[in-house]
């Protein structure tokens, strides 16, 4: 399926194994009295953040850290205030120091914003790219999104 295939279908929030949920707040809102579209950017980093830095999800490990190279959105629909909203991460892809996920953002059923993500695992004293552990890929592996096999990259 090409990238342009994959952003014009409607996501289901089920495919997506991580989800959350948080409220669109007053201040979210831009001149025209929907979420501004920079606002984004921090629902889909909070989606990422909770699971990355969660401590039961083994994601984190001592001495290396997750660093955001890369997030492509498509924006959907408009959304308005007040609201609550439900996010979803499921992971597609392994690099060799990276992790491609894609995430959603839905209101009242529907699918009102998507993106891709790339983070890159670092060495938090040298700052240089490290290669993802086997225990991180097998930490990674129960947050892939529905219907993709996760292979580490050689």
């Amino acid at each position: 399926m090409t990238e342009t295939a994959r952003h014009d279908h409607a996501p289901r929030l089920e495919d997506f194994p991580y989800r959350l949920t948080d409220n669109v707040r007053f201040g979210d809102l831009d001149p025209n009295q929907h979420v501004n579209n920079a606002v984004y950017a921090t629902y889909f980093e909070t989606g990422r953040v909770t699971l990355m830095k969660d401590p039961r999800h083994g994601l984190t490990q001592r001495g290396l850290a997750w660093i955001m190279v890369r997030l492509d959105m498509h924006f959907r629909a408009e959304l308005r205030w007040p609201g609550a909203i439900e996010l979803g991460l499921g992971v597609v892809k392994l690099g060799r120091t990276s992790v491609t996920c894609e995430q959603v953002v839905f209101s009242d059923g529907s699918c009102v914003a998507s993106a891709t993500a790339v983070m890159v695992l670092i060495d938090e004293v040298t700052r240089k790219p490290a290669p993802l552990t086997e225990q991180v890929v097998a930490a990674l592996r129960p947050w892939a999104r529905h219907g993709v096999t996760l292979t580490p990259a050689a």
